[in-house]
């Protein structure tokens, strides 16, 4: 490891590269504690200490704003308006087939489905901004009715939404510079940053709440759960594909064995991300629906509160995990396409041993993908439920940081990272950086 460390710092263009790296996360992460102009931040700590917005519908977007959501901060909205664009960019695709050309006409095509994103994204900003002033000018965002505002004037409501908005559109500059200028993925290592800034508290409560004995044995939980996920997402079927000789004037070209690589987990963390967030939609109603004079909600707000309103319940499991095998069926069949795969392997004169060429072939890599998805799909609900089980057997905070979202996110990241930097070890030094 030493050794490795030593080839990186003798690698002047790659120790720049991840200084411009870390240097990036400095700046976004201290950005996450800028409490935005206008708002009353002792009026924010007061919310925060009385422990109101902890779980239910402000953990998920808070995880992802490393924290920065409940300080109400310039980088409250986080990276998520530009993941929940990324995600309707890219679902698009089936339904505008003017977006699937643009996919397929390369790195031109693929620069103006980023620009669309980013439109998208601002759009999204603007939105969120806006609900998040206007709830805290009604005392309404951290849940314990006192206004975080310093005055409810139009003014300060509109100084807010363009600073949060603006805070979000930084964010994705300051990914996108990651991206070109360092390594890695810049969105996914902001992410990753703002997950791993949650893991002390989340550790800490923890030993806190229930003692040492517990928090040994979470930590072993933890472990086993990230080698089960290095396995599974380097886990992938290879199926062989041989392409047949053919005479090119006094050429034979040709004859080469190769195959195509399947991923167990294709649809990554999209499916739980999907998941959590279709079931904010509860969370949301119940927050808006309640009464706060004290009388009893109406009927089927009493309903989604006893099923839906902590995350606790086997109903609320049952569906969680229903909705993660299904949206995770739905990725992977808009991602994957076999007729298209078949077509490329026939018009190269490729086939798969055993398989005639052509329509045959397409049924067979259906049929592959179809049980490789259920194991995929099975992985995902039952890596996802951690958090949940967890808070129903020890009493643990949903921010559970061991299992779900956060911990796919950060293995999934750092193998990612991890692979760029040994990639480019090997072009200098013929040596990654792991043996």
């Amino acid at each position: 490891m030493f050794k490795a460390i030593a080839r990186i710092v003798r690698t002047p263009d790659l120790l720049r590269k991840i200084a411009f790296t870390l240097g990036i996360i400095a700046v976004y992460r201290m950005g996450a504690f800028v409490p935005s102009p206008g708002v009353d931040y002792p009026a924010v700590q007061q919310c925060l200490a009385a422990g109101n917005a902890q779980g239910g519908l402000y953990s998920f977007v808070n995880m992802f704003s490393g924290g920065a959501l409940l300080q109400v901060s310039i980088f409250a909205l986080g990276i998520m308006p530009y993941i929940t664009a990324s995600i309707i960019v890219q679902l698009l695709r089936v339904v505008i087939p003017r977006f699937e050309q643009l996919h397929q006409e390369g790195p031109q095509g693929q620069s103006t489905l980023t620009q669309y994103t980013r439109y998208l994204t601002l759009a999204l900003a603007l939105l969120q901004a806006t609900t998040m002033a206007s709830l805290a000018r009604t005392g309404a965002l951290l849940g314990c009715q006192l206004p975080l505002l310093r005055n409810d004037s139009i003014l300060t409501v509109l100084l807010v939404v363009v600073v949060l908005t603006a805070g979000c559109i930084i964010v994705m500059w300051l990914g996108e510079r990651v991206t070109e200028n360092g390594v890695g993925n810049g969105m996914s290592l902001l992410i990753f940053a703002s997950i791993a800034a949650g893991f002390p508290a989340g550790l800490g409560q923890v030993v806190q709440t229930q003692g040492w004995r517990v928090f040994a044995i979470v930590m072993l939980i933890g472990l086993l759960t990230m080698l089960a996920i290095v396995f599974v997402e380097e886990s992938q079927r290879r199926i062989p594909v041989q392409y047949a000789k053919r005479q090119i004037g006094s050429r034979t070209v040709g004859g080469s064995s190769t195959f195509i690589p399947i991923k167990v987990n294709m649809a990554n963390v999209i499916p739980v991300i999907f998941a959590s967030s279709v079931l904010m939609l509860p969370g949301i109603l119940i927050q808006f629906n309640t009464p706060q004079d004290g009388t009893a909600p109406a009927p089927w707000i009493a309903w989604l509160s006893r099923y839906f309103g902590n995350g606790d319940h086997p109903v609320y499991m049952a569906v969680y995990f229903l909705m993660i095998i299904g949206f995770t069926y739905f990725y992977v069949s808009i991602t994957f396409n076999p007729q298209e795969i078949s077509d490329n392997m026939k018009s190269y004169g490729g086939f798969i041993p055993g398989v005639r060429a052509g329509r045959p072939t397409e049924r067979y890599l259906q049929y592959v993908i179809s049980r490789i998805t259920l194991a995929g799909a099975l992985y995902l609900g039952i890596v996802a439920m951690i958090p949940l089980i967890a808070f129903v057997v020890i009493g643990a905070s949903q921010n559970f940081p061991f299992g779900g979202t956060s911990i796919l996110i950060m293995v999934g990241v750092g193998l990612q990272t991890v692979k760029q930097v040994n990639a480019q070890m090997e072009q200098r030094h013929y040596e990654g950086l792991l043996r």
